[in-house]
């Protein structure tokens, strides 16, 4: 019996890593939306079918920068999960890490420069395009393009594998929220509630949640502005 329960206890304290700092004065969330660190979001955590993800994840969760870094912060939190060669950090020297100062670089400026995200952000097309520039497998998909059983099955598949990791962009609105596009990790998935959790990088706003996979999906079902009137949807992630 000892193990099951330093197991359990092993969960919780995992569990509870990034929520941490997501209770101070986040704003209250919808009936329809279950906070990860509630009695009800821990019970579906531990009884979820896929939460290989989560771990890896929670151990590197980070608060976006700013109001418009929401895709910045998941991406150093995907890198740092994957484990991929990091850039060196003059303050951790000699230990080397994705940081939301650094993985903006050469590269990704000739995808989208710093300056532009800082105005407006990443849509989900521009975020494929960041992830791509690291040795990676990453693919788009938008709502429009896919179903509720295809995303409920890709990112189902994904979150219960290692090294493997799922990325929503979705409009806040439509699940309740405050209030425009936003994206973040997922981190696990319960079958019997037909729930997702996003790990949400602006943390000082909401904690992680748990969401309906139809009431999500309907969420990336919206169109985006700035990315051409296209929907906005997920972007699966894996090593190569």
């Amino acid at each position: 019996m000892l193990f099951p329960l330093l197991r359990f206890a092993a969960l919780i304290v995992c569990l509870h890593m990034p929520m941490a700092m997501a209770r101070a004065e986040t704003l209250p969330l919808p009936q329809s939306l279950i906070g990860a660190a509630t009695d009800q979001g821990e019970a579906l955590f531990l009884d979820a079918d896929a939460r290989e993800a989560y771990f890896p994840l929670a151990s590197n969760f980070v608060t976006q920068q700013n109001q418009a870094f929401c895709g910045v912060a998941s991406m150093v939190m995907v890198f740092n999960a994957l484990e991929l060669p990091a850039p060196a950090v003059p303050e951790f020297d000699p230990y080397r890490t994705f940081t939301q100062d650094n993985v903006l670089n050469a590269q990704t400026e000739a995808v989208l420069s710093v300056e532009v995200i800082k105005k407006r952000g990443i849509t989900l097309d521009q975020l494929g395009g960041l992830l791509a520039v690291q040795p990676i497998t990453v693919s788009v998909r938008h709502a429009a393009d896919s179903s509720v059983e295809a995303f409920r099955s890709e990112a189902r598949e994904a979150l219960a594998a290692p090294g493997r990791f799922v990325i929503v962009n979705y409009l806040r609105k439509a699940i309740g929220q405050e209030r425009g596009g936003h994206i973040s990790p997922l981190a696990a998935f319960d079958a019997e509630s037909d729930r997702f959790l996003i790990l949400d990088v602006a943390r000082y706003k909401y904690p992680p949640v748990w969401v309906k996979t139809t009431e999500l999906f309907a969420a990336m079902n919206t169109q985006d502005s700035d990315n051409e009137n296209k929907t906005r949807g997920y972007v699966l992630v894996a090593k190569k």
